[in-house]
């Protein structure tokens, strides 16, 4: 897809000329590392919709086997290269670095903006991570791996060792509600922000997509760019259509 010179052009005045950049990111961002999105064309869930299930917090309760099969899943995809940070999620920190991005909401859960540099205090993966995991019982969080080689050595569906609850990755998943606190510091940066900067999300997902008009409302310019069209495209200064990791690098030099 061809990237619009004048579409682009129009994006990095906008930036170029904020001082107060707040980003919200989503699949889009991760696909250029080797991870699929969800609902796209060759989406985790379009293509096996078992995976969908499993991302239900109520199936996860409820059915073992389920369970089973979705830590042997992770367990496999330690077989795979591990997905790297790529040049859309290190523009962010080039952004960051200058001074100019005050925070970064996430949608994604695959720590690869920690992993880029992004400073966690001006972080937030608002569905959680999946490179930890918790119990649903007492709240205990563990690293992934710590779990992952206990499935490794025989334990199918392992439980907490602390009260024998049920385990889980520390996502959030269809079902469960977001951290109340994610959420205001999500809305509260957006009011104050100058400019969102929106980059590979449909904006269909709520509550966090309604950071975009919160934005607006209070008078930041928006720039939206994705691969394909938005929720909010109407309400956008500028929307940039194409590849995220060629797009972000573009933007922020």
């Amino acid at each position: 897809m061809a990237v619009d010179s004048s579409s682009l052009a129009s994006a990095r005045r906008l930036i170029a000329a904020a001082r107060h950049i707040v980003a919200l990111t989503g699949a889009g961002i991760s696909t250029d590392s080797g991870i699929p999105d969800f609902r796209g064309p060759q989406g985790l869930w379009t293509k096996n919709p078992a995976a969908e299930k499993a991302s239900n917090i109520h199936h996860w309760m409820t059915d073992p086997a389920l369970r089973r099969r979705a830590w042997h899943a992770r367990l496999d995809a330690l077989d795979r290269p591990a997905p790297r940070p790529n040049v859309g999620h290190r523009a962010l920190v080039d952004l960051e670095r200058a001074g100019r991005l005050d925070l970064v909401v996430t949608q994604n859960v695959d720590g690869l903006h920690a992993e880029a540099g992004t400073d966690r205090e001006r972080l937030v993966e608002i569905h959680g991570t999946s490179r930890a995991a918790a119990c649903l019982d007492c709240g205990d969080r563990l690293p992934i791996g710590a779990v992952l080689d206990r499935v490794r050595a025989g334990e199918d569906d392992p439980t907490c060792r602390i009260c024998g609850g049920i385990l889980k990755s520390a996502t959030i998943s269809f079902g469960q509600s977001l951290v109340e606190a994610d959420l205001e510091r999500a809305a509260t940066a957006a009011r104050a922000a100058d400019l969102l900067l929106a980059v590979g999300s449909t904006l269909s997902v709520y509550p966090i997509a309604g950071m975009v008009p919160i934005a607006s409302a209070t008078g930041a310019r928006i720039v939206i760019v994705n691969g394909e069209a938005t929720e909010f495209d109407d309400l956008a200064d500028a929307v940039v259509r194409g590849p995220i990791s060629e797009i972000l690098p573009a933007l922020v030099r």
